[in-house]
């Protein structure tokens, strides 16, 4: 399992909308305060709770198996990536020019993102995640 902490920023009906923090390795950093390199972005993500008794505020760790993690990554980067290359490499086979070849190429993800967007329903059903409290001591 892939796992993140997170708050339950509120509730609604049998669904929990969490608030995580996304930091990269550079934000970790202690030089951070002198690096522009350093991002932090908050993200929300709706968690179904199945009967669960959870309350606003309440620190949880949000869950999702590996397998979906990688299913994620190859659809965001992997296959349009490996499309891009197909259509550069038969371009440039094909003995068009490597402006126009490049340029065909990069054009030729557009599509493959405006799909993912427009199935972003189905797929975003194919991904499920759950939470479990943290347990702090107070």
């Amino acid at each position: 399992m892939i796992e993140h902490e997170g708050i339950i920023d509120h509730i609604d009906g049998d669904v929990a909308h969490v608030r995580i923090e996304s930091v990269s390795a550079c934000a970790s950093c202690h030089a951070k305060g002198v690096c522009s390199a350093a991002d932090q972005e908050e993200k929300f993500l709706d968690v179904p709770l199945h009967g669960a008794n959870y309350r606003q505020g309440d620190p949880v760790y949000v869950q999702v198996s590996k397998r979906l993690g990688f299913k994620a990554v190859a659809l965001g980067y992997v296959y349009p990536f490996l499309l891009l290359m197909i259509v550069l490499v038969g371009l440039l086979a094909a003995g068009a020019g490597e402006l126009q070849a490049g340029s065909f190429a990069l054009l030729s993800i557009v599509p493959y993102y405006l799909m993912l967007y427009l199935f972003r329903n189905r797929i975003s059903s194919t991904f499920t995640f759950s939470i479990k409290k943290t347990f702090t001591v107070q």
